[in-house]
């Protein structure tokens, strides 16, 4: 540091700046004065403010500068896609297993149940112990091909089917059984676009798990026979006062009537079918009954039990031994609907 210089009295005084002092060649010492004095460190006079400390970031630790969130390493998103490819994996995994335990598991409830805003009544049934004659009169009303077609539907009617919807036309053809049982188990009544393609995957998937015994069987037991009433257990006890196994052909037709429309209707006094109900919409329900009426008693006459022993169903449903879930006795939940509405 240089010695400061000493001013003639004749010299104004020096300006302080922040600006960093010139470098100049010390004078000469005198003998007299040696050692020369330690230089001091140059600083403003105490009146003045000295120029602000410089801030020094610290080299460790220090953040580097984040790319923005659209521009990735090749290494991120690479592991981002296998994370999303992993759930999509465990999800149809999970999904799987679900519709392979529906071979030997009856579900506790459904989708379709769920969405019901009333108290639901359902009780499960072996197809085994349910008349032949619902069963046929299911079969030819709902879905002639079960036991004759690969799959869930065909692929051709499907496309029709889809092609008419989207041009805002009536379905020329109803879903098959195995599309109602996806539809009965997971989705709800919603007509759109979106659930109709939900219900074709997931029908294709079961049908592929689930043989046409086990569809037919899962079919006759969540099916919707009345605002509250599922299955036919429940069914054949509440509107005629017998188990399934023992329907006759006509109350077999009847219930099978009912499967489009089954929410418009109730028992009436001592038995039987009344669409007089409160909402007006009886007549909707009865329209599909008789066009039951007119149309399978000729399809039984002409198959008999043929498509039923096809897919699956063997032997009659009397002679089958006795057992704990043969629907032999009215359930409790059936015998308290009908004693609140005094139709017995």
């Amino acid at each position: 540091m240089p010695f400061p210089r000493r001013r003639r009295p004749e010299e104004p005084p020096e300006q302080v700046t922040d600006r960093v002092p010139t470098r100049r060649m010390p004078r000469p010492v005198p003998d007299d004065q040696w050692p020369p004095a330690q230089p001091q460190p140059w600083a403003p006079p105490p009146d003045e403010p000295g120029p602000p400390p410089r801030e020094r970031r610290p080299l460790l630790g220090r953040r580097r500068e984040q790319p923005p969130p659209d521009v990735r390493s090749p290494r991120r998103r690479r592991r981002l896609s296998f994370r999303i490819a992993r759930v999509v994996v465990l999800a149809f995994l999970l999904q799987a297993l679900v519709l392979l335990s529906l071979r030997w598991i009856d579900p506790p409830t459904t989708a379709f149940m769920a969405a019901n805003p009333g108290d639901t009544i359902q009780q499960s049934v072996p197809v085994e112990h349910v008349s032949r004659n619902l069963l046929a009169a299911v079969i030819a009303h709902e879905d002639q091909e079960l036991p004759y077609r690969d799959g869930a539907f065909d692929w051709i009617d499907m496309f029709s089917r889809a092609t008419e919807h989207l041009r805002g036309g009536e379905d020329p053809s109803g879903s098959t059984i195995p599309q109602q049982v996806a539809k009965n188990i997971f989705l709800t009544a919603e007509p759109s676009a979106w659930r109709k393609a939900l219900e074709a995957g997931l029908s294709s998937e079961l049908a592929m798990m689930v043989d046409d015994r086990r569809m037919l069987e899962l079919y006759v037991n969540y099916a919707q026979f009345g605002p509250t009433v599922y299955g036919v257990c429940a069914a054949s006890w509440y509107y005629f006062d017998s188990p399934p196994s023992s329907l006759s052909v006509g109350e077999a037709v009847q219930l099978a009537g009912l499967l489009p429309s089954p929410g418009h209707v109730q028992r009436a006094p001592g038995g039987g079918l009344d669409f007089e109900v409160e909402d007006g919409l009886g007549w909707l329900s009865r329209s599909h009954v008789i066009n039951a009426q007119n149309r399978v008693p000729r399809h039984l006459e002409e198959k008999g039990f043929t498509p039923v022993e096809d897919a699956g169903v063997e032997g009659l449903a009397q002679d089958q031994p006795e057992s704990d879930d043969d629907c032999s006795e009215m359930p409790d939940d059936v015998a308290e609907l009908i004693a609140a509405e005094g139709t017995g």
